[in-house]
């Protein structure tokens, strides 16, 4: 245990030195387990229960954070029809699922494997730990494109676990307790019902030493589980709804970090580690029976996968197409407990259950591997925010063509034919629109209702709330007391053109050097809120980056912080800072990605 530990700490620490960084850290943990086990020097017992029990706990926590990964929102968003991750994702499971069935009745035919179902679950499965993994250190989880691998990942994870179910009840003479699985589904929307409302207050009440929204984690983690086994599915089946759970109840940032920490610092690596250690490759080798049949299966594992490539291929560039239907071919977690469950029920020999072990760790080494050195970030990836602006004018223009292009990507909206034709050679991404309320998608990050008639202003800032926009500003040239507060009450920003004046005039007043900032082109006042985990933890000080810029104020919960070397960030935290552009970009790229 004290060897699989210390591995798990050298391995980060040695990849970051040599910086091998196309090597996701879970390939190299089953690379180490490899070297350490029943292949290698024989340093780690594979029969040791302690480093059993850990290495399938840290499976079930690295499916219950995979469950904890998915968007709902992309669910009931409205979705660009071209784009929406859940479609590509529907689309290109089919063909592998389609492509699968026919893989395992060409075995089938040729006499190298005998069962066609059996087969088509192995060839349909990803490895959604390992994808997350790699998507996570590639940092575009929360890109288009990291969602459609997420949710192909997702569908080769859930479906494959159903039918392994199905196919074990079947063989297993089960067949009539199938039903029983209904159960499991029946119990997680009792435990989310259970606990939605409950959470809340949970959030107010924890303490460093009480931890509840951590120990309310692990409760549903193994009360899932423990209900899958009971019902004769598969216990990491409970473990993903139990994370589908958890991700319904809203958790903070601070709560997905610490289960994050809990997951990847201690028990997956056991996982990833046993998962090598316990693989022979000295009797494979030995066997020509079974090496005659790896390559068949690895170039099979590839081929199934195919579709996702040719579907991403509609959507993106095409080397993140080939990456990202590369990074599905990826498949371990789930070829394990089927092939485990097919040794019981003796629909397999222990020669090809080993040739489909390997095949499946070549694609989890191989796949992440392309993957990084194929996947570049695209153009529009880049963008963080999508901004729509409502209300063609001399004030709304300038703000449109002021804003930075490599941090929003800006669109503008009038209902005002005049003004239209006034702007349009101006502005290319300017849109008339008659009836403006009834058929503007408010799907933006940020919606600013900038016209010249406060009333229609209001009234499309409304309307932009109540449709799930997150930010909502709203320009009132008059504005009353009454609409000031219903306007905070719905937390709706209100930019007032007077007082900016004011507030200007004053500062350039009282404060010369505070509005030469706000006016230096060179070195302007920038804004980013912190979403990238790691720079969360950090002392100010500590940050590679510090020397270039100079930072004012942190906001943290609402509240203003006097920034110190020694302030630890937080994932939220909201900074204020100055430097100089091209500075600011890169700092602004780092902070705010997601991963």
């Amino acid at each position: 245990m004290l060897l699989v530990i210390l591995m798990a700490l050298v391995i980060p620490i040695l990849m970051a030195k040599f910086n091998l960084r196309n090597i996701p850290t879970a390939v190299a943990e089953i690379i180490v387990g490899i070297i350490l086990g029943v292949s290698g020097f024989n340093w780690v017992d594979t029969s040791n229960s302690q480093l059993n029990f850990l290495s399938n706990l840290g499976v079930i926590i690295l499916i219950f954070l995979s469950g904890m990964e998915i968007e709902f929102d992309l669910f009931n968003k409205k979705q660009d029809s071209q784009i929406n991750p859940v479609k590509i994702a529907a689309i290109s499971f089919l063909g592998i699922a389609i492509f699968s069935i026919s893989l395992g009745a060409v075995l089938s035919i040729l006499g190298l494997f005998k069962d066609i179902f059996l087969a088509s679950i192995i060839f349909m499965t990803v490895a959604l730990g390992v994808v997350i993994a790699t998507l996570k250190e590639k940092e575009i989880l929360s890109k288009t494109i990291g969602q459609s691998i997420l949710l192909t990942a997702v569908l080769g994870e859930v479906i494959p676990l159903l039918g392994l179910t199905i196919y074990a009840s079947i063989h297993g003479g089960d067949a009539e307790k199938l039903w029983l699985i209904i159960l499991l589904f029946l119990a997680a929307i009792v435990l989310l019902i259970r606990f939605k409302r409950p959470y809340l207050w949970f959030n107010k009440i924890t303490k460093q030493t009480t931890q509840i929204d951590i120990r309310l984690a692990f409760f549903l983690i193994f009360a899932l589980v423990s209900i899958a086994e009971k019902v004769g599915a598969e216990n990491i089946l409970g473990a993903f709804l139990a994370g589908m759970v958890m991700k319904l109840l809203e958790p903070s940032e601070a709560t997905k970090d610490k289960l994050t920490s809990i997951g990847y610092g201690f028990f997956i690596p056991f996982f990833f580690m046993m998962t090598g250690a316990k693989l022979n490759l000295k009797s494979l080798f030995t066997n020509q029976a079974a090496l005659m049949l790896l390559p068949i299966l690895v170039l099979a594992f590839f081929i199934a996968k195919l579709p996702a490539a040719l579907t991403y291929l509609k959507f993106f560039t095409k080397g993140n197409a080939l990456a990202g239907g590369l990074l599905t071919a990826t498949t371990i977690t789930i070829v394990l407990p089927t092939l485990q469950v097919a040794r019981k029920l003796n629909a397999i020999s222990q020669t090809q259950s080993d040739a489909f072990t390997l095949a499946a760790i070549i694609t989890c080494i191989a796949g992440p591997i392309i993957f990084n050195s194929l996947f570049k970030l695209a153009p529009e990836d880049k963008i963080k925010e999508k901004v729509l602006i409502y209300g063609a004018n001399v004030f709304s223009v300038a703000v449109a063509q002021e804003l930075h292009d490599k941090w929003y990507s800006v669109e503008m909206i009038t209902d005002d034919q005049e003004a239209y034709n006034t702007y349009k050679s101006r502005v290319e991404s300017l849109v008339y629109c008659d009836n403006i309320l009834a058929t503007t998608d408010f799907n933006y990050d940020i919606v600013a209702s900038s016209g010249s008639d406060d009333e229609r202003n209001y009234e499309f800032a409304k309307k932009a709330k109540e449709a799930g926009t997150q930010r909502v500003i709203v320009r009132q040239k008059q504005p009353d007391a009454n609409r000031i507060a219903e306007l905070g009450q719905l937390d709706i920003e209100v930019f007032n053109g007077y007082s900016a004046r004011t507030s200007a005039m004053r500062a350039l007043i009282e404060s010369p050097a505070f509005y030469e900032i706000l006016t230096d082109s060179d070195n302007i006042l920038y804004d980013v809120k912190i979403q990238n985990h790691r720079y969360a933890g950090h002392q100010l000080m500590d940050l590679s980056f510090i020397d270039k810029i100079t930072v004012s104020r942190i906001k943290r919960d609402g509240e203003w912080l006097a920034p110190h070397g020694t302030t630890v960030l937080e994932v939220g935290d909201e900074i204020v800072y100055t430097g100089k552009v091209e500075d600011a970009d890169m700092i602004r790229e780092l902070l705010s990605r997601k991963n």
